[in-house]
């Protein structure tokens, strides 16, 4: 078994989609109902409320928002916390070393979704 993708629903895809794309430094394509993003291993895709409803008629009934965490894997989560700190982003949680091996801070995408950027400090995990 092989997970291929993770895709999130949202009401506004454009905005997600360049949140992700600004943050992470990936190319976006589709539109405005569907947009996908291509990670190392693993697609990203992002489709609309909309296109849920259209494709499987009450599907979003009782849907949430802002249900998930994703963590991407960083090469120093000091230097992208001061990149991003310029930009719009509500951090939740500022750098911290775990004891774990990990140096990891945590912020909020447009959808209200988790976003954990992390550095692996060592193999004890």
């Amino acid at each position: 078994m092989k997970l291929i993708e993770i895709c999130t629903i949202s009401k506004d895809v454009e905005a997600l989609a360049n949140f992700y794309c600004k943050i992470v430094d990936v190319e976006c394509k589709g539109d405005s109902s569907f947009m996908q993003l291509n990670f190392e291993n693993i697609k990203f895709t992002i489709f609309s409320n909309a296109g849920m409803e259209n494709m499987v008629p009450n599907s979003m009934k009782n849907a949430g928002s802002g249900n998930f965490i994703i963590s991407i894997e960083v090469n120093d989560v000091d230097f992208e916390y001061e990149r991003l700190k310029a930009m719009d982003i509500e951090f939740i949680k500022l750098p911290t070393t775990h004891p774990w091996g990990a140096r990891s801070m945590w912020f909020r995408d447009p959808d209200g979704n988790i976003v954990n950027f992390v550095t692996v400090l060592n193999d004890n995990q």
